[in-house]
């Protein structure tokens, strides 16, 4: 998409741009038949994005650190949409011991499993280790969802075979991936102070985001898999995720006033790569604005993706189990 497009929200090659709003995007569709997992559900592009899938008649479970956000987060939808089907599971991505449990009281619902979104995270944040002695941003952004989607997968795989519908999985990115460290993910230095960059460190772990879809993709497309994995880009939207940098980000919008949306245009790629049909056997791309567009060299890096795969299962491996 150019900076043309993003300032006018000119539709792309999908009928939608950077203006369309995620109950636009999925217009028409009933999602009734599908059981959806959010994480970071709560708030921001996150809770619009539960709204709207719930509008759709998904069944859709909240995934969240604070149970109290969340639990309002449920009632002001219900609020608006009585018969709106959400639940709520207390999920830490930063922890290791919690994903474990978040998957362990969601197979305890006993229901299917046809859309996971990826969607919460941390942002620039002051140098800190997560419980598993893991960078924060790294272990949050990344970490916890590798081992989270890791622990859904035959879940996912077996709702797909059973129902014969097409299982999505959407990893939350950012333009941010282009702006990470030198050689793209610090192996050797992951948890190190030395070094350390917030804004680097935030971009390292978007990369990889992307590269774990990619990876995954590919996987399921050797296997078989009917689940496509895909990632995105959601725009520049003002949410509780810039807690850490809200001042610079408030001077920065000032300036490039044009490129921001509001959440519920931030939802929409997230929205429409989770439910439009015409995203139907498309895996293993990045989104923007609803449309496809070719991240970074890294981000392409098939190499890369397999020593980020293999990497971080080692550390889930080498992680205390509870």
């Amino acid at each position: 998409m150019s900076i043309f497009s993003l300032i006018t929200g000119r539709p792309g090659l999908s009928g939608f741009g950077s203006a369309s709003t995620a109950e636009q995007v999925t217009e028409g569709i009933d999602a009734s038949n599908l059981t959806a997992i959010v994480t970071g559900g709560a708030s921001g592009i996150g809770l619009e994005t539960v709204r709207v899938l719930a509008l759709r008649k998904a069944h859709v479970i909240i995934a969240a650190r604070n149970m109290e956000a969340a639990n309002a987060a449920k009632q002001l939808i219900l609020k608006d949409n009585e018969t709106a089907r959400v639940d709520v599971l207390k999920l830490d991505l930063s922890s290791m011991k919690s994903v474990r449990a978040f998957v362990d009281d969601f197979n305890a619902l006993d229901v299917p499993l046809n859309i996971l979104i990826n969607n919460a995270g941390v942002m620039f944040c002051p140098f800190q280790l997560s419980k598993d002695g893991i960078e924060m941003q790294f272990a949050t952004n990344h970490i916890g969802h590798f081992l989270l989607t890791n622990l859904l997968l035959e879940k996912m795989k077996n709702t797909a075979r059973s129902t014969g519908i097409e299982g999505r999985i959407v990893n939350l990115s950012s333009i941010a991936h282009n702006y990470t460290y030198e050689h793209g993910i610090r192996f050797d230095q992951i948890s190190d102070e030395s070094g350390y960059s917030d804004k680097r460190a935030y971009g390292q772990s978007k990369l990889a985001n992307i590269l774990h879809a990619n990876e995954l993709s590919r996987r399921f497309q050797e296997e078989g898999i009917n689940i496509t994995v895909n990632s995105v880009h959601p725009g520049l939207i003002m949410t509780p995720l810039m807690r850490y940098s809200e001042l610079l980000m408030r001077v920065l919008r000032v300036f490039t006033f044009y490129l921001w949306k509001n959440v519920p245009q931030g939802a929409s790629t997230t929205c429409y790569v989770a439910l439009h049909p015409n995203l139907k056997g498309v895996t293993g791309k990045y989104h923007l604005d609803c449309n496809e567009l070719e991240p970074s060299a890294f981000a392409r890096d098939t190499v890369l993706a397999k020593k980020l795969w293999d990497f971080s299962n080692k550390l889930v491996s080498s992680a205390a189990k509870p």
